[in-house]
């Protein structure tokens, strides 16, 4: 979002509602801090204002268990609840925690069981109290590690193609927030890993401290968003898939503006390599050099080769670093970041890449292998999945009604931001894949989505 001007939390909270296509059933992410709290009151206000509102609310709790007090933070959130009439549930977090990148992996696991709460509670959406501070800690932390500008946090996020996450309080700072729960003497928790300097967030804000209210973001939302638009229309165009595993960009299309090329190059180059993130900066601008120099050759990108050609550029799965995958009865599971496959039958799967000999061609016209470049076209095909009964070679499962093998994309089939949600639709259209879930949203900071 682009905050041209800061909103009171009761504002915003009006102005998402009327954004909402009604009728709606809203999850409440809540931890008993103040912007969650703040968030769920303006929330309930708001819509005792609408009588006649088809939207309603719920809330989830997310226990981390990294702290022994969080299970009572988590009951004092529950009673807060039922004191307003909101229903309520506490979800913990009870896997193994790792030794690194703690707040990484409770993020992950506070959205997947957020998304369950969702489910049981039929919520059709998840809003988070994220507020104009922490925009301006993330878009410093990203400029920080990149040294790119960054839209930051976005407004709105699809969570496993499962459900749509918004951000209602993004206009909004802290401190009104606060204010606005003592005007009505509400109470709050404070996390004491909140002033943990061993966390990034942490020493960015207090770097930030001090520095006033944020300024309008230097590269905003709107320009993303036409970047996104800009680039599907490019892959529309530009971009086939000749055969499984094998994309082609034609030689017109790698004379794109550079800012277009790049955003499309990337974020190919990150779904054929089975990679969660674009490629960055130093990155892309080798890819970008080698493609305007227009010779012949190949590079490699987020585990993808580029193949240059004379008729385009080739894109496929590099033959490294692809695991295989043992996948038990009743289970599912993502390989290499490219596929899902879901095992129903009775026998432990075991998935690994096909090998490059012989040449099988399928999901190709007869007759147009011929017109491919082998390197590629065999690069490409060694690279897909093949499913086998564990222990044994000769009984291939590709085929069997009983798996399923469904293309992913990890760059966006786990957390899609509204930013890049047309370019990929356009991406999943061209991959033969079912659409993406659309927000339910009709309007963000008043402009049609």
């Amino acid at each position: 979002m682009s905050p041209e001007i800061v909103l009171s939390p009761e504002a915003a909270v009006r102005r998402f509602l009327r954004s909402l296509e009604s009728p709606a059933r809203i999850l409440v992410a809540i931890s008993g801090g103040s912007d969650s709290t703040g968030l769920l009151l303006a929330l309930l206000e708001a819509l005792k204002a609408e009588p006649n509102s088809k939207i309603s609310l719920c809330a989830a709790t997310i226990d981390h268990d990294l702290r022994a007090e969080s299970a009572d933070e988590a009951r004092h959130v529950a009673a807060l609840c039922k004191s307003l009439g909101i229903a309520h549930v506490i979800r913990v977090w009870r896997e193994p925690k790792p030794k690194t990148g703690i707040m990484g992996a409770a993020r992950e696991a506070r959205y997947e069981l957020l998304a369950g709460a969702a489910e049981e509670l039929g919520a059709n959406l998840i809003v988070t109290a994220h507020t104009l501070d922490d925009q301006r800690e993330t878009q410093a932390m990203r400029g920080a590690r990149s040294g790119n500008p960054s839209t930051g946090i976005a407004d709105a996020v699809l969570f496993e193609r499962r459900v749509w996450i918004a951000r209602p309080l993004l206009s909004c700072l802290r401190a009104d927030i606060r204010a606005f729960l003592s005007a009505r003497a509400v109470p709050w928790l404070d996390d004491p890993s909140n002033e943990d300097l061993q966390y990034e967030r942490v020493r960015t804000r207090a770097a930030l401290a001090g520095e006033g209210a944020p300024e309008p973001e230097a590269y905003g939302a709107d320009i993303r968003l036409e970047l996104s638009r800009q680039a599907a229309l490019w892959l529309g165009r530009h971009f086939t898939l000749p055969c499984e595993g094998l994309g082609r960009v034609a030689g017109k299309g790698l004379e794109a503006p550079p800012d277009v090329l790049g955003y499309a190059l990337g974020r190919l180059a990150a779904v054929f390599g089975g990679q969660r993130f674009a490629p960055g900066r130093m990155q892309m601008d080798r890819i970008l050099a080698f493609v305007s120099a227009g010779m012949p050759g190949r590079m490699t990108a987020s585990r993808a080769v580029l193949d240059l050609r004379r008729d385009g550029l080739y894109l496929a799965r590099e033959s490294r670093g692809i695991l295989p995958l043992v996948v038990a009865p009743g289970e599912h599971a993502i390989w290499d970041g490219r596929f899902v496959i879901e095992n129903s039958s009775s026998y432990d799967l075991t998935v690994l890449a096909r090998s490059a000999t012989p040449l099988v061609v399928t999901g190709i016209q007869p007759g147009r292998a011929a017109h491919l470049p082998k390197a590629a076209l065999k690069r490409a095909l060694a690279a897909q999945p093949r499913i086998l009964v564990a222990g044994d070679a000769n009984v291939c499962m590709n085929s069997h009604p009983d798996v399923s093998l469904t293309r992913y994309f990890a760059l966006f089939d786990r957390f899609l931001t509204r930013f890049d949600l047309i370019f990929a639709e356009r991406l999943a259209a061209a991959f033969g894949m079912r659409p993406y879930p659309s927000p339910p949203l009709s309007l963000i900071d008043g402009k049609a989505i």
